[in-house]
């Protein structure tokens, strides 16, 4: 993967959920060569269907035939290896990955607060890629509903990609010239694992907000003390992330820690009442409720290892806990702060 810029690629995208199934037809439409792994149901859909796939701005279904395998063996030989599975699920698959040395590159994409350190253990340093992936989505049956960078607000939609060292390698270029030609916007990222940490204290407040009202983003939107919560939750990471010389990134969320309550709290109402939310972060929050714990036990041990108070993210977290009642519809009883 090191040599000519322009040498096709054998990739394999391990993980048919929303993301993978997304990427792995986009990838395939653009006449690369890639293959899916999958297992049960959503194995034999794929072999059966293909990948089926709806924009929610469209009308429109596409569906793409794959080549589909339902094990990464010792054996098998990658260019580069896509993995988009949850971040407690990943554990359970490095074995896997480590055992399959004849795949220099893996390219991580998902949520991760702990950093590259148990990557490497089992993978070593120079196989391991971070990122994240830029869509959302569901399912329903065999077909996935999905928002990406096809819509609205493009740049939103961005994977983003990094070296754990921070350099700027042949591989990345390559992994970012193969997305672009699917038509998928690629940010190169200097300090992944700062990007990756900042983007768990921003998600998870979030999701565990969600939860707070109901498991709706609509009443989240009406709900002033929701809003509040979240919002504080989120400064207390950004202090926390400070506290341990991890940089703010992207640097424009650094806004985030000065604007006023009441100002952050009216942009969130009109942003949180949108379908976009909806597709994007709720039903991936109420699909992955165990993934939305794992990240925040993650981002708590964090926090423990600084001098900063957590009141905010401890009050969201236990509603992670679907017996625990959310907070009253359109409750206000927080004051905000200027």
């Amino acid at each position: 993967m090191e040599g000519g810029n322009h040498e096709p690629m054998k990739i394999l995208i391990y993980g048919a959920g929303v993301l993978g199934s997304l990427y792995a037809a986009r990838i395939k439409e653009s006449g690369q060569d890639i293959s899916i792994l999958a297992r049960g149901k959503r194995l034999s859909d794929i072999q059966k269907y293909g990948i089926v796939m709806k924009n929610i701005y469209e009308e429109k279904i596409t569906t793409t035939p794959i080549n589909v395998i339902e094990r990464l063996a010792e054996d098998d030989a990658y260019d580069l290896v896509i993995v988009i599975v949850r971040k407690n699920q990943l554990y359970s698959i490095l074995p896997i990955l480590s055992k399959n040395e004849n795949t220099p590159n893996v390219l991580f994409m998902g949520n991760n607060a702990k950093g590259p350190n148990g990557l490497i253990k089992d993978l070593g340093c120079d196989r391991v890629i971070m990122g994240f992936p830029g869509a959302g989505g569901t399912h329903e049956g065999h077909v996935i509903h999905y928002i990406d960078s096809s819509g609205p607000n493009r740049k939103r939609f961005k994977i983003t990609i990094g070296e754990i060292d921070g350099s700027l390698t042949i591989r990345l270029e390559k992994i970012k010239e193969m997305f672009e030609k699917a038509g998928i916007p690629v940010e190169i990222n200097k300090n992944i694992d700062a990007w990756l940490k900042m983007h768990v204290a921003l998600v998870s407040p979030i999701a565990n907000a969600i939860y707070m009202a109901g498991n709706d983003n609509y009443r989240l939107a009406r709900t002033q003390g929701g809003l509040v919560m979240m919002i504080r939750a989120i400064r207390e990471g950004m202090r926390v992330l400070e506290e341990l010389n991890f940089p703010i990134m992207p640097k424009k969320l650094k806004i985030f820690k000065w604007i006023p309550e009441p100002i952050l709290v009216a942009f969130l109402r009109k942003k949180f009442n949108a379908k976009q939310i909806e597709m994007a972060t709720t039903k991936h929050a109420l699909a992955a409720r165990d993934e939305m714990k794992e990240i925040a036990d993650e981002f708590k041990e964090l926090a423990r290892k600084t001098s900063i108070p957590t009141p905010a993210i401890d009050n969201l977290y236990k509603y992670i806990d679907p017996d625990v009642p959310p907070i009253k519809d359109g409750s206000s009883e927080i004051p905000l702060k200027w």
